[in-house]
């Protein structure tokens, strides 16, 4: 294989790339958000500097159904995200996530440094209710309830497209062959060409359970502020770094000089 071919490859292994070449369309993505009050030391705690936190201590827990993603087929996600600000800009840090499918957890990792790991989450309709499970090494650790189609946004589509235009955040940490953080930015990311098919508020509950390797609980539900359901077609294109931790930290002088 010539060194030509092998910077074409879009991914590893060589004989059977992981994914494809982005950027990446997804049609019909649902999405379950339901916002919290939580303890503001561990907001502070939970957002790496530069990144501040907002002065009402919330945090989105979603999970997101995607049936037809090009490149990664159809999975299920959940997570934590967190409002913050960066240089002033209101941003959101994708603090953690769980899915299904390994191509976009191997994608999203070593693309834009989403903070993936493999587990089982569901997003389903069960009668009059929108329900939202999460299982990690076959223990439930979170569930979001919502009544179904309360309230349609019909009519403010703008909101909801002001909400998945927000820039999102990650923290990429890639080690080095030396074990040393080779590769630590903070990374932004900005959908594009989103199409919102529909969008309703309405009541909502979170219950969320302590796990070891999975602590989404490490943030415990205080107050549910509201829950959101939307669906939208949309594309994921490539990010930015917009924080070097290896560039802006100095290092002392005897271990510089090695």
């Amino acid at each position: 294989m010539r060194s030509q071919d092998v910077l074409k490859l879009p991914s590893m292994p060589a004989a059977g790339p992981s994914y494809p070449a982005g950027p990446y369309r997804f049609i019909n993505r649902e999405f379950l958000v339901i916002t919290y009050e939580t303890d503001a030391e561990l907001i502070r705690a939970g957002l790496p500097e530069p990144l501040e936190p907002i002065a009402e201590p919330i945090v989105h827990y979603e999970w997101i159904k995607m049936p037809d993603s090009s490149g990664f087929g159809s999975y299920t996600e959940s997570g934590l995200v967190i409002p913050a600000t960066l240089n002033g800009e209101p941003v959101n840090f994708v603090s953690q996530m769980y899915l299904d499918d390994d191509p976009p957890i191997a994608a999203g990792r070593e693309i834009w440094g989403f903070p993936k790991k493999y587990a089982h989450p569901k997003l389903e309709i069960v009668k009059d209710t929108l329900t939202g499970t999460l299982e990690y090494a076959g223990q439930l650790v979170a569930m979001g309830t919502m009544g179904y189609k309360h309230e349609s946004m019909t009519g403010h589509s703008d909101q909801t497209l002001a909400t998945l235009s927000k820039t999102q955040i990650n923290l990429k940490l890639i080690p080095g062959v030396d074990g040393r953080a080779e590769v630590c930015q903070l990374v932004a990311i900005n959908l594009t060409d989103i199409v919102v098919k529909g969008s309703w508020i309405g009541p909502g509950r979170l219950h969320l359970v302590p796990h070891v390797n999975a602590p989404v609980a490490d943030f415990p539900v205080r107050r549910v502020v509201g829950a959101h359901h939307f669906l939208a077609d949309l594309t994921l294109p490539f990010g930015r770094v917009v924080h070097d931790y290896n560039k802006d930290v100095e290092l002392p002088v005897a271990i510089a000089a090695e």
